[in-house]
């Protein structure tokens, strides 16, 4: 590109808060680039995979990856400086667009600071904010801050068109992601896992108030699983934010335990296991992709929990039961989360074939809500994008 051609490509101002949203973030800068030619510029802050796409990352993602109110209230000088430094970047540089990727407790912030600090650039949130679940005020603060949104679940437009706030379904990125791909027989070869040993798929969460509760919780389970599976073996997928505390908790497990980071390793590891353990979160999605039966966990400190269970108005957290609206995947949340619970729930995957039969036609029930056969979402997105900013007002019609 000519350095007129540079001088003329729109900047687009990108933040992403967590591993998942950088995920997100890579797929729509790749979409953009595609869409316009290669006529694009980015800034802003990400991780690896938006690194890959080519930002500069205005500091490492990792600082922000804290949740809950007891966990986050230690850092709150750091965030606080950081969201002063992004607002006053995004008005120094003045970008076509504004994208912030979920994260609202660090990008709304961000968004509400630009807003305040005089920036007249549209304005693009993209994920929903979850007012379906709680806090369905804030619709209308999304609204305030944001000329459109963009949505990953076919329930989420009319919260917040009900508002004024234009929203579109792009489609989830877990059916974008690979994540059913994955070469089984070749991962228990490459690691020397024998056909038949039992295999269980361990993913502790990717923040590190996740994997702090979580893990130890997580070993325990194992440990009471090999009484009624001796040979049983453990991959446990992490990413590089926690991967250093991951890797020392398995260590201790009383399983063979194999740490991996990498999307190839992942998918590999799922297609290769017979059942899965995982933190409540986007990957549980990714396994319902590979076909995995699984039991969903989660654990928050005790003050969030109990907050949580008062603000919540649904039935379910797991996305797949919260599509289909029922019980389909064992959720084990709080008090529940104990390692008694959770081994017997995953033995029973192991050992009863109509009950992996059921989740897996359950998984092929919810990935047809969420766009499986349709275009790319992150395709979709992107031409959300490049219409707002052909529009130049940001309320474009998409």
């Amino acid at each position: 590109m000519s350095a007129a051609g540079r001088d003329e490509a729109p900047l687009i101002f990108l933040i992403a808060g967590e591993p998942s949203g950088d995920v997100l973030g890579a797929r729509l800068m790749a979409a953009l680039k595609r869409q316009s030619g290669g006529k694009v510029r980015f800034a802003g802050v990400g991780g690896v995979h938006m690194g890959e796409e080519g930002l500069d990352s205005l500091f490492p993602i990792g600082e922000l990856s804290v949740m809950g109110l007891a966990e986050v209230l230690p850092h709150v000088p750091r965030l606080l400086r950081r969201i002063r430094e992004t607002a006053a970047r995004i008005r120094a540089l003045s970008p076509s667009v504004l994208i912030t990727i979920d994260s609202p407790d660090f990008t709304f912030r961000v968004a509400r600071r630009t807003r305040v600090g005089g920036a007249t650039m549209p304005a693009i949130h993209y994920v929903a904010p979850q007012v379906w679940a709680w806090r369905p005020g804030k619709a209308k603060a999304t609204a305030h801050l944001f000329d459109r949104l963009m949505a990953l679940l076919p329930f989420e437009p009319p919260y917040f068109e009900a508002v004024g706030l234009p929203c579109t379904f792009v489609g989830h990125p877990v059916v974008e992601s690979g994540a059913g791909t994955g070469d089984g027989p070749a991962f228990r070869r490459r690691h020397g896992i024998p056909e038949g040993t039992p295999l269980i798929c361990v993913l502790p969460g990717s923040r590190r108030t996740e994997t702090k509760l979580l893990l130890p919780v997580f070993g325990e389970t194992l440990a009471r699983l090999t009484r009624s599976c001796p040979h049983l073996r453990a991959v446990v997928p992490t990413v590089e934010t926690v991967a250093d505390a991951v890797t020392a908790a398995a260590g201790e497990w009383p399983v063979p335990a194999l740490v991996l980071t990498g999307e190839a390793e992942k998918f590999d590891a799922f297609a290769a296991a017979d059942t899965g353990l995982a933190a409540s979160g986007t990957v549980t999605l990714e396994m319902a992709m590979a076909d995995l039966p699984m039991v969903v966990a989660y654990k928050m400190n005790p003050v969030t929990g109990w907050l949580a269970r008062r603000l919540i108005r649904t039935r379910y957290v797991n996305l797949m039961n919260l599509i289909l609206d029922r019980d389909a995947v064992p959720e084990m949340l709080q008090d529940d989360c104990t390692p008694d619970k959770l081994a017997q729930a995953l033995f029973r995957l192991l050992t009863d074939g109509a009950a992996q039969r059921a989740q897996r036609a359950a998984f092929a029930e919810a990935l047809e809500k969420l766009g499986r056969d349709g275009p790319p979402p992150s395709e979709r997105a992107a031409e959300v994008v490049l219409a707002v900013i052909r529009g130049a007002g940001g309320r474009a019609a998409v």
